[in-house]
């Protein structure tokens, strides 16, 4: 199994229909395969081959969709890079990939620059025509082959390496996750049957494609035939226009950028009649924040849950049909939780001792999982790779209870929760709590060093605009819902939160940045 299937089939069966929305520009599935088959024949002929290492830096982007297929037909391994690393952390993947070529956004250019003089042996680069191209560089229409060329076949086995996603390097070490044309292949066919997916579906790549959250849509859209529709960037009332007018029916984000839409003066005019299902994922989310989802987009939610090292879907908040005649509150707080696993997947929660936790949602022990989307490794890191593997299981780091209905919900990674007093604390528990507060629109909570308890908790809070609330107000709404070791012992109030390069709260940051302050 492998994806060059996927184009092959999408061009035979669905030939005439707009494939890609893009800037302005539409694309029929035929015109789309034949961009594809230029760029996979042009990288052969620059001597990119099987194997060989191809990264690429750039916006949400009809180009972008086209070098992940173009790579899949030559057999290269994509590298998507996280346009918001630093210059030292892109230099170091490169090096880390040996990548042969590098495709570029010319407005990236002072960063690519910079990481390429920091290797020895400089990337070729190939610049797209969104912006104009920086003098003396390469041209990306310099690589392509002429009109009816096609390249050479390749062929792939499932075991074979398709992409590699370096992680964001919250800690430590970046690594390189390896997942194979089977590892992704698996995935379509699993999101393809939990979601519904078909050739009338429309997809809003709205979260950057470089990030699982949205690159599987990459190949499962395609393979039914559905239509990609493209945002450059995340802008919360850009996004809104664009599934209005392109009629999305469906799409993934991650609750920030969900959390902004919901609370953006543009949502209050809009309305979505063709979108069927609101997805999230990459980051746990409140349940007052599913409510506002729901009642804002008016169509149906599924909460999604994964890890680039897992393609990455491992659970979705799909209802099962024993469930449906339920009551509606019933109904949604079996929405609201992680979900149960998707199909090609293994799962367990178990304690320390390697024992499943009791289905009561009250014991909680880490997530295990196995299966065919889960990937063989990290790339050169055979150390890390059985750390993180260990008989056949892959040990993903996050904590959960599981329900009498077999559904998970995470309660905090094993490093963000907080041990006050010899008592554990969650701090997704926490945070979901200050979310129901009207004044909060973001909220993480962190445990900071406290000579009495330990850690102590405490809340970094984001308040929407021209609302108020004082450190003691939140404190006492949290002592209402909360055992009061659990509250917040103080709370700061930020402009905003820091994000990781995939946009998620990077609660590692908030931590450093108060122990910075505390020395100094």
């Amino acid at each position: 199994m492998h994806l060059r299937s996927i184009l092959e089939r999408v061009n035979r069966l669905h030939p005439q229909k707009t494939g890609v929305v893009c800037d302005g520009q539409r694309f029929t599935y035929r015109e789309f395969a034949r961009r594809v088959s230029r760029l996979a024949a042009g990288l052969q002929r620059a001597g990119i081959g099987k194997g060989d290492r191809v990264a690429i830096c750039h916006q949400n982007c009809h180009h972008f969709l086209e070098v992940y297929f173009a790579a899949a037909l030559t057999g290269a391994i994509l590298c998507p890079l996280n346009y918001r690393l630093a210059a030292r952390e892109m230099a170091f993947i490169l090096k880390d990939t040996g990548a042969a070529a590098l495709i570029a956004q010319p407005r990236f250019y002072p960063l690519v620059r910079e990481a390429r003089e920091r290797l020895q042996a400089p990337v070729r680069t190939y610049w797209t025509p969104k912006e104009p191209i920086p003098p003396g560089e390469m041209s990306i229409e310099t690589l392509l082959a002429p009109q009816g060329a096609t390249p050479q076949e390749v062929e792939n086995t499932a075991d074979d390496v398709a992409q590699l996603y370096y992680t964001s390097g919250t800690t430590g070490r970046q690594k390189g996750v390896i997942l194979t044309h089977g590892n992704v292949a698996y995935h379509c066919l699993g999101t393809i049957a939990e979601l519904k997916l078909t050739d009338a579906d429309v997809w809003l790549h709205a979260a950057p494609m470089f990030h699982l959250a949205d690159a599987w849509a990459t190949w499962a859209l395609t393979w039914v035939g559905g239509t990609h529709v493209m945002v450059p960037e995340f802008s919360p009332a850009a996004v809104i226009d664009v599934m209005q007018r392109e009629k999305v029916t469906l799409t993934n984000m991650i609750p920030t950028m969900l959390n902004l839409m919901v609370n953006d003066p543009a949502i209050r005019q809009a309305d979505f009649p063709a979108l069927r299902l609101m997805l999230s994922g990459g980051a746990p989310i409140a349940p007052e924040v599913v409510r506002g989802i729901m009642a804002a987009f008016g169509c149906d939610y599924v909460q999604t849950y994964g890890m680039t090292e897992t393609s990455p879907y491992l659970t979705m908040s799909l209802l099962k049909d024993c469930l449906k005649s339920r009551s509606e509150e019933e109904r949604f707080r079996f929405k609201a939780t992680t979900g149960r696993p998707v199909l090609f997947v293994d799962l367990q929660v178990v304690k320390e001792d390697g024992r499943e936790v009791a289905w009561d949602g009250r014991e909680v022990g880490e997530i295990i999982v196995r299966g065919e989307s889960i990937t063989p490794g990290y790339w050169h890191l055979p150390a890390e790779t059985a750390k993180a593997i260990r008989n056949g299981w892959l040990y993903t780091g996050d904590l959960a209870v599981v329900d009498r209905e077999g559904y998970v919900n995470i309660v905090d990674r094993k490093k963000d929760m907080i041990v006050t007093g010899g008592e554990n604390v969650y701090s997704t528990e926490v945070e979901n709590v200050l979310y129901c507060h009207p004044a909060v629109l973001e909220a993480a909570v962190i445990g900071i060093p406290d000579e009495k308890w330990g850690e102590a908790v405490h809340a970094c809070v984001v308040l929407k605009d021209g609302l108020q609330a004082s450190e003691k107000d939140l404190i006492d709404f949290c002592k209402k819902d909360l055992a009061h070791y659990k509250a917040p012992k103080s709370v700061e109030f930020m402009e905003a939160l820091p994000r990781t390069g995939s946009g998620k709260i990077y609660k590692k940051g908030l931590s450093e940045k108060y122990l910075e302050r505390r020395r100094r």
